[in-house]
């Protein structure tokens, strides 16, 4: 496998049935798409599946089958395997749209340019996207990834701007993150 970056698309959640289906969480925009950019690998690129979709089940997850694995002992064996494809098969994002994998990482700045933290993941429960800030401290903070309360994102200078919402980011004083008016 190349040494290109991959970014995970996906996991297998557990086997469906006893004819080696998989339950798969789709980490794309439209789920189904996982399957839209070539053969999938594990997390070290060494282990490649060919994954065709072939219906949904229950909670967004869609039932899948892979090639070779043909009973639930095999498709078992797979539960928790997260899924990756190649960068450059994935499309540009569009403006203000960002892959997570490009936001990890990124240091996180208050409006008047001071260094809060970086960012540690990108989580979605159903409501948006939130960013998982890791301060100097080991203390974790959430802020919603909006445009309101994320202004600015400049992948190039590996920084994100802060403006958030009252409470976050208490533990350092609300003048340092924000100055609002209220």
């Amino acid at each position: 496998m190349s040494n290109e970056e991959r970014i995970c698309v996906g996991a297998i959640s557990g086997p469906h049935g006893v004819r080696g289906q998989i339950k798969l969480i789709g980490f794309t925009a439209n789920p189904k798409d996982i399957t839209s950019y070539g053969t999938v690998s594990d997390e070290t690129g060494n282990k490649t599946f060919k994954v065709k979709v072939v219906g949904t089940a229950a909670k967004g997850r869609l039932i899948a089958s892979i090639e070779g694995v043909d009973d639930r002992d095999k498709a078992e064996a797979l539960k928790g395997t997260k899924l990756y494809v190649l960068r450059s098969a994935l499309p540009e994002p569009e403006e203000d749209e960002y892959y997570h994998a490009d936001l990890i990482g990124l240091t996180v700045q208050s409006m008047d340019g001071d260094d809060l933290g970086t960012i540690r993941t990108v989580l979605n429960h159903g409501a948006g996207d939130i960013l998982e800030v890791e301060l100097a401290d080991g203390e974790v903070e959430m802020v919603p990834f909006t445009k309101e309360a994320v202004p600015l994102v400049d992948i190039a200078a590996q920084r994100v701007l802060v403006d958030p919402p009252e409470g976050v980011f208490e533990s350092l004083g609300g003048d340092k993150v924000s100055e609002k008016e209220t």
